[in-house]
């Protein structure tokens, strides 16, 4: 298989397959008649190294516990992930970081191939089940890339990176509200507890 050039690290699971199907000189037609079948052999293989991903990808520092701490100081918090639902809900349980995650009202790649759909979907789940709309400016994507700041902002969101995959000066240059060199959670807490303060 031909990886595809560009950067896939913030796009969804379905479009990096089909964009390495299609690079890779398999017919489109091809390539999104195997789309079902990839949604399959994923489940199966992410339920088979479920064991294995804590290791494989660990968690960054400190972001069990700023989850903890925003989750205590009464934020909401889910995921909104390019990652099939099935794939990012066993990447979470193998981490053990969901107990203070609400993955029902989650954005998965699997609700959308479009990552900017994303925040939508998550808008009219949290509308869906908490009776009251999201509000934009205090809605906050933590992300490590600069599609999380691109997808953050297409629908009005803060955003705030870690420097992690990406170095400082790349995401700074995608306008982010913060930039942040670790998830140490005072650090995290303070960053977007003043972010959804401000008008």
């Amino acid at each position: 298989m031909t990886f595809p050039e560009k950067k896939v690290h913030g796009y969804t699971d379905e479009s990096i397959v089909i964009d390495t199907a299609i690079t890779s000189g398999i017919a489109a037609s091809d390539a999104e008649a195997g789309v079902a079948r990839f949604h399959q052999v994923l489940a199966e293989v992410m339920e088979a190294g479920r064991d294995e991903l804590a290791h494989v990808q660990p968690p960054y520092p400190g972001v069990a516990d700023s989850i903890a701490e925003l989750h205590r100081q009464g934020f909401v918090q889910t995921v909104l992930t390019g990652n099939l639902r099935v794939a990012a809900e066993i990447k979470i349980q193998s981490l053990d970081l969901g107990g203070e995650l609400d993955l029902e009202i989650g954005g998965y790649g699997s609700d959308e191939r479009d990552r900017f759909r994303l925040p939508g979907v998550v808008a009219r789940r949290y509308q869906s089940k908490y009776g009251a709309d999201l509000i934009p400016r205090r809605t906050v994507v933590v992300g490590d890339a600069p599609n999380d700041i691109a997808c953050a902002r297409s629908a009005g969101f803060r955003a705030v990176v870690v420097a992690h995959r990406a170095s400082r000066e790349e995401l700074s240059s995608f306008g982010p509200d913060a930039v942040l060199d670790s998830l140490e959670p005072g650090l995290v807490v303070a960053t977007i507890t003043s972010l959804v303060q401000q008008e």
